[in-house]
């Protein structure tokens, strides 16, 4: 079966409108990226966009009228004409899995944590594997944010532990920590495609078992010995109290997201609660780690 591929050039601002576009049209898949030509990235709830110009790409079902229904809408919504910044082609199957392949490879994080799409193997007798396509999910592990704490957790396996994951997204943290060796992984998203994506995730690798998906925390939620926020600095700051009060004494927490400029105000407004270790930078992006204080529990 054919599929239809169109590419949208747009400013950083409309990112958002065109994401709608394509989904209202029927898109099944949607990849973000740098105009420029950088590796394209799937989106993050509240993750950052830094680029100028956007290239939006969406994959569609083969249908005789799509393309005329694209441009249609496409130009309704930005009120005129932008057919010159949109390119659509039709795929054959085979040309449609080698550009799927093109972006979305294994990846590997740390020493043994690695994701891989549907269909593709590893040649790592020791991999622990975690299976995620791309598509309306959130996150792949792709960018740094979420690379950052696939690797501080492939180093330090979470055994027997439970771990929040706050802001999960398509859960791919919770359930890097639960391939791992955790007991238990909690997700919680005001986002509500993120806890479904969380969820069939979590079927996906056989962990929905030990996976829960929460809108908010509730004040009788279980308190973890490690929580992960990759979410943006401003709201991790919005949020010390909640997250701290989520934390058991002498339990983790790891949080990302955040821009180098960020990162001391960050790190400055968790001491209230924690200690706070050496920052790890990668590619432009900060993690910040740190133990819950158990003269500090105030929770």
């Amino acid at each position: 079966m054919p599929w239809i591929q169109a590419h949208l050039i747009i400013p950083r601002e409309k990112t958002s409108i065109a994401e709608l576009v394509m989904q209202t049209v029927g898109a099944i898949s949607i990849t973000l990226g740098d105009a420029q030509d950088a590796p394209l990235l799937e989106t993050l709830p509240d993750e950052i966009k830094l680029w100028s110009l956007v290239k939006l790409t969406a994959l569609f079902e083969f249908s005789t009228v799509i393309s005329d229904q694209i441009r249609q809408q496409i130009n309704q919504a930005f009120n005129q004409d932008i057919s010159q910044q949109l390119a659509i082609e039709v795929l054959e199957d085979q040309e449609w899995e080698r550009a799927w392949l093109e972006y979305f490879k294994p990846l590997k994080f740390g020493d043994h944590l690695w994701i891989c799409p549907t269909g593709q193997k590893v040649e790592d007798a020791n991999a622990i594997i975690i299976d995620l396509d791309p598509g309306l999910a959130f996150g792949t592990g792709t960018h740094p944010t979420t690379a950052l704490c696939l690797e501080w957790l492939d180093q330090h396996h979470p055994t027997d532990k439970t771990v929040i994951d706050y802001g999960c997204g398509s859960g791919i943290l919770a359930i890097a920590a639960l391939k791992l060796g955790a007991k238990k992984a909690i997700g919680i998203d005001y986002d509500p495609q993120a806890l479904i994506a969380s969820s069939d995730n979590a079927a996906k690798n056989q962990v929905n078992d030990r996976l829960a998906v929460l809108k908010t925390a509730s004040q009788n939620l279980e308190k973890a010995d490690i929580l992960i926020a990759n979410i943006l600095a401003g709201v991790l700051i919005e949020l010390v109290e909640t997250i701290a009060s989520l934390v058991k004494p002498g339990g983790q927490i790891i949080l990302s997201g955040i821009l180098p400029a960020q990162a001391d105000e960050v790190a400055n407004t968790y001491r209230r609660f924690f200690t706070m270790e050496t920052a790890v930078e990668k590619n432009d992006w900060i993690r910040l780690q740190g133990q819950r204080n158990e003269e500090l529990c105030m929770y």
